[in-house]
């Protein structure tokens, strides 16, 4: 069986770590001969981190698909994204004052130092002059932000760009202004070739079309010869509808969006509640 799993929300407790009970978890699934990989939004390097940091092993479906990274550290496939194309909507990105953003490359996240000031001062908005419903999200993504291991600073992003061999595989962009975030993803969803994704309302992630968690978890499914019906995914976002889509057993967290829980086969606990070693114990109590 390979059992996809994703990050923030689903593996990561509140600290941003890996539980112990959801590595015991994870050890005892790898021991029966299961196949448990990660499945995350993030680089490679940061899901590396906290695997390394919890002594795990695991295959790696990095920057929701874009690229596919073996234990061994090998890249079985990868998706990135046309720079040329994206280039403009990215400068115009750069203007905006409501707007932060990142570009990932497979190891590193870039920032233009411009941005993590920005976002700095979002952190220290007071209660009042937050949109209702959003301070716990505004909280919990900046903490996401300052916590990545593999962060750069530049001054400008034409840095990063210009560099030939410098592959890009995904953007993000965060903002409390819906407006701002809505003509965002529509200069995106205007570039051929792209999908656009959220994992909260306030953000978007845009990834290659053929590079989302579905056909990456389909892909590491065949490279180790494990049908589909024997893959099992857990999610908590909506950019884990793909992997939803693709699998044979389907958990949500009970912290997932109410979409996810609809789709489920079964609901965990929740992230904070050790909800993957809950859930792995549930698979394999059905073997």
């Amino acid at each position: 069986m390979l059992i996809a799993l994703d990050m923030d929300g689903t593996l990561l407790n509140e600290d941003g770590k890996i539980s112990p009970e959801n590595r015991e978890a994870i050890a005892n699934a790898q021991s029966l001969g299961h196949i448990v990989a990660i499945a995350t939004g993030r680089s490679y390097m940061d899901a590396e981190r906290q695997l390394r940091l919890a002594e795990l092993e695991c295959p790696v479906i990095s920057l929701n698909g874009a690229v596919l990274t073996l234990p061994d550290g090998s890249i079985a496939a990868s998706r990135p994204l046309d720079k040329e194309d994206i280039i403009p909507a990215l400068r115009w990105m750069n203007e905006i004052t409501e707007l932060y953003y990142e570009v990932y490359t497979k190891d590193n996240v870039y920032v233009e130092l411009d941005k993590r000031v920005r976002l700095e001062k979002l952190s220290e908005l007071k209660d009042e002059d937050i949109p209702d419903g959003v301070g716990w999200l505004l909280k919990a993504m900046i903490a996401k932000q300052f916590q990545q291991a593999a962060v750069t600073y530049v001054e400008s992003m034409e840095d990063v760009w210009s560099k030939e061999d410098n592959p890009i595989y995904k953007a993000l962009a965060f903002s409390l202004s819906p407006e701002v975030l809505k003509e965002a993803s529509t200069r995106f969803a205007a570039i051929p070739g792209l999908i656009i994704t959220a994992s909260h309302e306030n953000n978007i992630e845009i990834n290659h079309k053929e590079a989302n968690k579905g056909n990456g978890v389909s892909l590491l499914a065949a490279h180790y010869g494990i049908p589909a019906e024997q893959v099992a995914v857990m999610g908590d976002s909506y950019n884990d509808l793909p992997m939803f889509e693709k699998a044979g057993y389907k958990i949500a967290m009970g912290n997932a969006a109410a979409l996810l829980k609809e789709t489920a086969d079964f609901i965990t606990l929740s992230n904070v509640e050790h909800g993957v070693a809950a859930g792995i114990r549930h698979l394999l109590d059905r073997k």
